[in-house]
């Protein structure tokens, strides 16, 4: 017979070490704080060492439980993968995705057709999200994140830089201050998103105009809101050319410039580290690369 712990106790130890809490190790398994501190006194009383020093505000590995904590994790991720790899194919076909709500109104869905005509029986779930995703707790089980792609403990895929150019209502243009050249932007209300100001400023800084003032500025929280406003001839806003391709292309936004900011951040498709994934998720993964890679895909919807 095997000689091993009990495996509830392995878990409230594996989650107290990387919480370095017993309250937050009591609240990810959903159970009682003081029946975390249970179940690890009762496991150093089994290993007869202890796990843990202990004091008012935290608790702390010792070198034994740092020693055991390597071993004991590996171990519980070998049974993880194991179990998925053998409940993949209960729901291969279903696949639940987080998106963030611009990418997801304004690429993703326009191009869905087309992945339910080449996978029909690929039930995609999707979720609008900002925030990033705890896969080893969500049911969640791909996401598209907006970033510079450093991010613990997932793969990351990259998807396309984010490029940034001006775009404003055709009737804009065509009003009594057009748009000939970058210096013309003082004449109109420049649209940017709260907590991106900086990037009219790094805008208008590579046009040359960086001492540009503008007759107005109007803000708005999200770049979804930003390019609405754009069409709708309140000024003019900065938007990803990904993301406003439809928009572009059948004339509903026009860019004035073809000047493009680099954001030096991108679109990446992320999902929990090691995951093996099924058929589903294979599919939604190599259609999302190569719809993204495709520089035609716009002018097809």
């Amino acid at each position: 017979m095997r000689r091993l712990p009990p495996l509830n106790a392995l878990r409230a130890f594996e989650a107290s070490a990387r919480n370095a809490s017993f309250i937050a190790a009591s609240q990810e398994l959903h159970v009682t704080a003081s029946a975390v501190s249970h179940q690890i006194k009762t496991l150093e009383e089994y290993l007869g060492v202890s796990l843990f020093s202990r004091s008012k505000r935290k608790v702390e590995l010792t070198p034994a439980g740092e020693q055991y904590l390597t071993g004991i994790k590996h171990a519980l991720d070998e049974i993880e993968v194991a179990t998925q790899r053998l409940t993949a194919n209960q729901e291969a076909n279903v696949v639940q995705i987080s998106v963030a709500p611009n990418f997801l109104t304004r690429w993703l869905m326009p191009r869905m057709g087309r992945f339910q005509e080449l996978y029909p029986d690929v039930e995609l779930q999707i979720n609008a999200s900002m925030g990033l995703i705890d896969f080893n707790r969500a049911s969640t089980d791909m996401a598209v994140y907006f970033g510079n792609g450093e991010w613990d403990d997932i793969e990351v895929h990259f998807l396309r830089k984010v490029m940034l150019v001006p775009v404003c209502s055709p009737r804009l243009l065509a009003g009594r201050m057009p748009l000939e050249k970058p210096e013309d932007l003082r004449h109109q209300t420049l649209i940017y998103v709260s907590k991106r100001k900086y990037e009219w400023e790094n805008w208008l800084h590579q046009a040359g105009v960086g001492h540009l003032k503008p007759k107005g500025s109007m803000q708005i929280s999200s770049g979804q809101l930003a390019t609405a406003a754009a069409q709708e001839s309140l000024g003019v806003a900065l938007a990803d050319s990904t993301l406003t391709s439809r928009e572009i292309a059948s004339g509903r936004l026009v860019v004035p410039f073809d000047i493009q900011l680099d954001t030096h951040k991108a679109f990446y498709l992320v999902y929990r580290k090691n995951r093996p994934l099924t058929a589903g998720m294979k599919a939604f993964k190599e259609w999302l690369m190569a719809e993204m890679q495709d520089p035609d895909s716009a002018e097809q919807n």
